[in-house]
């Protein structure tokens, strides 16, 4: 099978009303991306973006650029991160610019990223500033209402007929079966075979919850840093932060444990695959650094993925994910190296 590669993406790179009040006048993700400072001689921070393009998503030129050169080198398409409070969307104009514009070349679908609002930008997870809430069958039609310009689009990724639909946390959904029930109801009513739900497992969800689900996405390196690290690995991790010593664990490390795993899930399993991590933009010493990365193991291991489990997608942890080194687009220490070995890849 040739399997198609889909690259998470993180639409916060460009101003809104709600991140100016929260975080103050200009916020985007670059703010905690320039601001970043290295920790330890020979950190990687700040990250730059590849001559300086510190871009804008609200702008369509940018939308264009990033689908050329996904296509480029090969990515098959994005994942768009999904904002909804029921009703209420935040960060939507990328994916509403896209939409518009049926010329930009670049296949997507969504990833529901259904947790509260917090102060996560600034490592205060736990201060809530947009409560999640899901309501009932009115609330979940007039949700489905908006999604479906979307599903109807040709460049939205189908499988069978049926729309592709991450949500990162189906254990926080009241009622979820009953919802993606309903849901699978009038995507048939609209032309569709169907809706195909898949649930992401991460740090937060090691085993999928739904029977109406048709598979799994494991989302890396989060399901394996949270589920699978060797116990020698966690308690090291433990004794550092009691001690006050930064969180690093070594790429090779967990990405050991990701290619070794053979899960069951009872359902079609996506795997994951991950650039990088460094999240210390947004959580400073309280932040993750996963270390001694680099494009060309980055390749080699995402090859061992993509050769293994025989699945049309493999999702890649990010386009663009910068505030937590997860990203594939160049920047001024490695280039567009990371994009050559997608290409080397899919050769």
């Amino acid at each position: 099978m040739n399997t198609k590669l889909i690259t998470f993406y993180l639409p916060q790179f460009h101003r809104i009303k709600e991140n100016d009040e929260w975080w103050g006048e200009g916020f985007t993700e670059w703010t905690n991306v320039k601001k970043s400072k290295p920790l330890y001689e020979g950190h990687n921070q700040p990250r730059v973006p590849l001559d300086n393009s510190y871009y804008d998503l609200s702008k369509k030129e940018t939308l264009e650029k990033q689908a050329k050169l996904a296509k480029e080198y090969g990515i098959y398409g994005f994942c768009f991160y999904h904002y909804y409070f029921n009703g209420r969307k935040l960060l939507e104009k990328p994916a509403e610019i896209l939409l518009e514009n049926k010329e930009i070349d670049l296949n997507y679908c969504f990833s529901w990223a259904n947790e509260p609002w917090t102060r996560s930008w600034d490592g205060k997870t736990r201060d809530v500033i947009m409560p999640q809430s899901y309501g009932g069958k009115k609330e979940w039609k007039e949700h489905f209402e908006y999604l479906l310009p979307f599903f109807k689009d040709k460049r939205y990724i189908k499988k069978e007929n049926k729309p592709l639909f991450l949500i990162y946390r189906t254990n926080n959904i009241p009622n979820c079966e009953d919802m993606i029930n309903y849901w699978e109801k009038l995507a048939i009513n609209n032309g569709f075979n169907g809706i195909y739900l898949l649930e992401t497992l991460n740090s937060f969800q090691k085993n999928p919850i739904l029977n109406s689900s048709k598979g799994v996405v494991e989302f890396e390196p989060m399901l394996t840093m949270r589920h699978y690290l060797k116990p020698t690995i966690q308690l090291k991790r433990l004794l550092r932060k009691k001690i006050g010593l930064l969180d690093i664990v070594n790429y090779d490390d967990v990405w050991s444990q990701i290619i070794k795993r053979d899960n069951d899930y009872g359902k079609e399993r996506y795997l994951g695959a991950f650039v990088g991590w460094d999240n210390t933009p947004r959580k400073g010493k309280k932040g993750l650094i996963i270390d001694n990365s680099t494009p060309e193991k980055f390749g080699n291991y995402l090859k061992i993925q993509k050769n293994k489990n025989n699945t049309e997608f493999v999702f890649i942890n990010a386009w663009n994910e910068w505030a937590e080194g997860a990203y594939l687009e160049g920047d001024e220490l490695n280039s567009k190296n990371y994009l050559k070995q997608i290409m080397r890849v899919q050769k």
